[in-house]
């Protein structure tokens, strides 16, 4: 089967690796132009996909729009059979969803038609699923609207990062890729429709969400903390201070009777390579890893052993003092 493949981040990687060692033929890797990882001032840097597609010889295309008339011509001179979209940024118009006659197919990663869009690793750890996944979906002028090809579920780790999850889903997802296609060759694919009554959206995360309400039960800024790493991490405030939490767990141990009396955000106990802090009702939440400004993460042993976070200070969610 000849094939163009679309996609940028790393997470599209092993789907890239999957199709090239599986044999098929991949006439062309189309990802976003080179762009500044970090500063706008940074040096234009190629995407993760194509920098595995140079190290595989693969023809690469940059275009900056999907639309262009001459990218669009490009596509539809290659007379792939398929085309196959993993994270690559742009929604694909009409005119390049009809020049495949074996379809556009997208690797998705959750079990649709829940958390459709841009983020749905980090929003479904935001709302605390238990289960996930990925799904392979014939593509259609909608935001995820496909009809499904092929699921996968995946068990969410109780601390799991979005990051750590985007990794395993990126190798589950590579394998269900690759599945969808052989399936696809041999005409063993069966489509149906998505439950538009059970849709959920996915937008991306902002800085916003990452920003801490410490009147929240503890297991819910968990989540918040799991589901804002590597970006745009959970932040509190010390005064004026930006604190980033990176990473945290729930609190089980006994309160003393002062701890009991403490408000959301007090930090009840530092000690232990623990920090403690009250949340919602008697929920308690164990800080292990910190960031402060202008320096390095570390754990909070580091942190209490530095004396840069003290029982009786107070966490807030915005600036104070």
């Amino acid at each position: 089967m000849r094939i163009v493949f679309m996609g940028t981040p790393e997470f599209a990687v092993p789907s890239l690796r999957a199709l090239a060692g599986a044999g098929y033929d991949i006439l062309a890797v189309v990802t976003q132009p080179d762009r500044p990882r970090r500063r706008r001032s940074s040096p234009a840097q190629p995407s993760p996909v194509k920098a595995e597609a140079v190290r595989r010889d693969l023809p690469v295309l940059q275009p900056e729009s999907v639309k262009e008339p001459a990218f669009v011509g490009r596509v539809r001179d290659l007379a792939a059979d398929t085309i196959v979209v993993v994270a690559y940024g742009q929604i694909l118009p009409p005119e390049v969803l009809a020049i495949p006659p074996r379809w556009c197919i997208n690797l998705h990663a959750s079990i649709l038609p829940k958390y459709r869009g841009a983020a749905p690793i980090a929003r479904a750890i935001l709302a605390g699923e238990k289960v996930t996944g990925v799904t392979t979906m014939k593509m259609d002028r909608g935001l995820d609207t496909g009809d499904i090809l092929l699921q996968k579920e995946a068990v969410v780790g109780l601390a799991e990062t979005a990051g750590e999850l985007t990794a395993r889903l990126a190798d589950l997802g590579a394998d269900v890729l690759r599945e969808t296609l052989d399936l696809h060759a041999r005409g063993g694919l069966e489509p149906r429709r998505q439950d538009a009554g059970e849709a959920t959206q996915a937008p991306p995360l902002t800085r916003a969400d990452g920003r801490i309400d410490w009147s929240a039960g503890a297991q819910e800024i968990v989540n918040r903390v799991r589901a804002c790493n590597p970006w745009p991490l959970a932040t509190t405030f010390l005064g004026r201070r930006a604190i980033r939490i990176v990473r945290a767990e729930m609190s089980f141990e006994n309160l003393t009777a002062d701890a009991s009396r403490a408000a959301a955000g007090h930090v009840i106990a530092a000690e232990g390579g623990r920090i403690l802090v009250r949340c919602r009702g008697v929920s308690r939440l164990a800080i292990l890893e910190i960031g402060f400004p202008d320096r390095r993460t570390m754990s909070a042993r580091e942190a209490i052993n530095g004396r840069l976070i003290r029982a009786g200070e107070i966490f807030t969610s915005d600036p104070t003092g």
